[in-house]
């Protein structure tokens, strides 16, 4: 019997501030993070999920989550962490609109992979987002998920942030980025671990996206066909792409630790993110 398990990699991205570390922590540990970092490059957290749990097809998968930082600063390097893929949960704050909106251009910055600064010269560098060029304007993100097949996730932090009396109606309007990419969607709260316990709904939904996820890796390998999911083969054929060994995992409470190279961040990368 084999004394590996697969692993599947996600990638979280969203602008700088909307929580993605905390949100990370939360759902790979099952605990809120108390004192979040900014993110430099990439962190990484790595969760045991139980695929097709209560099935005759259950089986264990880590799930890689690569928590990659929203700095403007770092967009020319960040598109070293986008392949290979296997789903993306887009993550914006639900008390900035703006960050909502911004979503569609992180779609398109994963799917040109280049990492390059594609907007408008002219346009003032210390904004964050900047006005969209001529491509970005014509990227439609439902043609992009139909031809990538990826799996996609949509997250909202802060809701304990929302004022009553204004929910954030504003960002689950017709042809919202959740919409267009036929992504389920979830609004949470990451300071608080109850937002995503065992059997609430939204943990459900988060469930079902991870298995959603693995069910693309496992059709890509079978099939052989690697148009799913976004894949560089020739920058990434590494070590690290492996599947991790049993003998190097302990696992305490919802926390699983691992002696993989993943884990600790052979890509450059520093720990406690947003």
């Amino acid at each position: 019997m084999s004394n590996t398990i697969d692993k599947v990699r996600i990638l979280l991205v969203g602008d700088s501030g909307v929580g993605k570390t905390c949100l990370t922590h939360l759902i790979a540990h099952g605990e809120s993070l108390s004192r979040p970092g900014w993110t430099v490059g990439c962190n990484i957290e790595v969760k045991l999920h139980e695929y097709k749990e209560g099935t005759p097809q259950q089986k264990p998968y880590f799930i890689e989550l690569f928590d990659v930082g929203g700095s403007l600063s770092h967009k020319n390097s960040r598109s070293v962490f986008y392949a290979p893929t296997d789903g993306i949960i887009l993550v914006h704050d639900l008390t900035n609109r703006k960050s909502h909106n911004n979503l569609r251009d992180w779609l398109y910055e994963i799917l040109s992979k280049e990492g390059k600064d594609t907007y408008k010269p002219g346009s003032n560098p210390s904004s964050s987002h900047k006005p969209l060029n001529d491509e970005q304007n014509a990227f439609d993100p439902e043609e992009f998920v139909g031809a990538a097949q990826i799996p996609i996730l949509v997250m909202g932090t802060k809701l304990d942030l929302v004022d009553e009396r204004r929910q954030p109606k504003t960002v689950q309007k017709a042809g919202g980025i959740a919409e267009q990419c036929g992504a389920e969607e979830i609004w949470l709260n990451c300071r608080d671990p109850r937002s995503i316990s065992a059997g609430t709904t939204d943990a459900v939904k988060l469930s079902r996206f991870f298995d959603r996820v693995i069910e693309k890796k496992q059709q890509t390998r079978d099939t052989g066909f690697y148009g799913s999911g976004i894949t560089d083969r020739r920058r990434y054929n590494t070590a690290s792409t492996m599947p991790y060994n049993m003998t190097n995992i302990t696992t305490a409470g919802n926390a699983t630790k691992t002696n993989s190279p993943t884990q600790t961040g052979n890509i450059l990368m520093e720990p406690n993110v947003l």
